[in-house]
């Protein structure tokens, strides 16, 4: 296996990686900054107040994109046991 199967194998579980995080992250920064527009608006500065939303939002959008992660992991480890196979 050359060097060049390896970059392409890591580039590939990278990719993988930042689509099964993305839509747990992109939910954490918008509840995060819906409850600091919230704060700032109704000037309570709880710094507690911000966790559970976001550790619920967090957790739903995990459960709704299960699926979608089993997928891409699924997909990615069939192109490697290919890409494997063949070499």
């Amino acid at each position: 296996m050359d060097p060049a199967t390896t970059i392409d194998f890591a580039r590939s579980a990278i990719l993988v990686l930042l689509e099964i995080i993305a839509p747990s992250m992109i939910t954490a920064l918008v509840v995060g900054l819906a409850i600091g527009l919230l704060q700032a608006v109704t000037q309570i500065q709880e710094q507690t107040l911000v966790f559970v939303p976001k550790i619920v939002a967090i957790f739903v959008v995990l459960l709704l994109a299960l699926p979608f992660a089993g997928a891409a992991m699924s997909g990615l480890m069939t192109d490697i046991a290919t890409r494997i196979a063949a070499y």
